[in-house]
């Protein structure tokens, strides 16, 4: 049943990619080689590494964090099913962004844009576990790369002369 939600993931991820591509105009200019100067100024590769890198932090750390869950639930503890769940889905999402990213892969928006959201929800499933130290510790590094995905996204959107969707957007709750 896991394999076949990893499976449709992954198929979700490689189709979105394909209608949102980053692009290799750089990568074109300088003849096929990665210079590591962008538009913009430098930073473009170290932007890149620095969000393979919160994605490769996140993904262990999820992976911790299932683990955890998985003898929580083994003491009868079932309300971290929904945990154990996101942390394996996260940690997943997380290692592929950060294989992706970090060799600026033509769909590292698209598994940013996806590593973004699994994040989110993955950082807020573990953040109601207040008390619990690995859960706090899961979710903290959630947001920190959720925050590092959107910040290359934007700067990936900047390069091209385009917003990403990525930006923050108000909560239905938010009053205008």
């Amino acid at each position: 049943m896991l394999h076949r939600r990893i499976l449709q993931l992954a198929g979700v991820v490689l189709m979105a990619g394909l209608l949102v591509p980053l692009g290799s105009g750089a990568q074109e200019k300088s003849g096929g080689k990665d210079t590591g100067k962008q538009p913009g100024g430098k930073g473009h590769h170290e932007m890149f590494m620095k969000c393979a890198k919160a994605c490769n932090d996140c993904q262990r750390e999820c992976d911790a964090c299932s683990h955890h869950c998985t003898h929580l639930v083994a003491e009868g503890k079932k309300e971290h099913v929904k945990t154990l769940r996101t942390c394996q889905d996260c940690a997943v999402i997380c290692s592929a962004a950060a294989q992706i990213v970090a060799r600026g892969g033509p769909f590292s928006e698209a598994i940013c844009k996806a590593c973004a959201e699994a994040c989110k929800g993955c950082g807020n499933a573990c953040q109601e576990f207040k008390s619990d130290e690995h859960m706090k510790k899961c979710a903290d590094e959630c947001f920190r790369c959720e925050k590092a995905c959107q910040e290359m996204l934007l700067h990936a959107g900047h390069l091209k002369g385009k917003t990403t969707g990525t930006e923050k957007v108000k909560d239905k709750s938010d009053k205008e």
